[in-house]
């Protein structure tokens, strides 16, 4: 049963597939709300490599593999096909988490942060430093090097190590 005083973070994106990255995000958003929504954007036009169900599946999976079962317990996934500001506001949250790797995400971040403030004033955009170990990893660039056979462990959660390699060779 959730209290009143709950603090929920919403944390969108494609996460296709879920990296490094995303997780040292979603760690430093679970240290600053009780509760993180991740919203997997769903975007009629494109193919993701990974269905939702999967990607919620692989985040589960690299939550378990790498949180505290308690961090873990505070993670769920849904999926969104709206405004994000209007996901983040049907779920009751009070801030919108994005992760920040250089200047070119900030300048994009900061566009964003305030257009969805002007939407909805009463939720507040959080920046999160993308750790140094992390700071170049893309979902893009990952899946460019599984598709050319390289080696992708320094990258991924080792949940998502085998179906990235096999989704990537077998092209299903």
């Amino acid at each position: 049963m959730e209290e009143a005083m709950t603090r929920i973070a919403l944390y969108p994106g494609s996460f296709d597939p879920v990296t490094n990255g995303h997780m040292d995000i979603l760690r430093q958003a679970l240290a600053l709300a009780d509760k993180v929504v991740v919203a997997i954007g769903i975007h009629p036009g494109k193919s993701p490599l990974f269905s939702f169900e999967e990607r919620m599946e692989l985040i589960h999976a690299s939550a378990a593999a790498e949180y505290s079962p308690q961090e873990a317990s505070r993670i769920e996934v849904i999926s969104f096909s709206n405004l994000v500001i209007e996901t983040a506001r049907t779920q009751g949250a009070a801030y919108l988490v994005r992760g920040l790797r250089d200047g070119t995400d900030l300048d994009y971040e900061m566009q964003m942060a305030g257009m969805n403030g002007t939407l909805e004033p009463d939720i507040k955009t959080v920046f999160l430093p993308a750790s140094p170990s992390v700071r170049h990893i893309t979902a893009t660039l990952v899946r460019q090097i599984a598709k050319m056979g390289g080696e992708i462990s320094a990258f991924v959660p080792d949940p998502v190590r085998e179906p990235l390699r096999r989704r990537t060779t077998s092209g299903t």
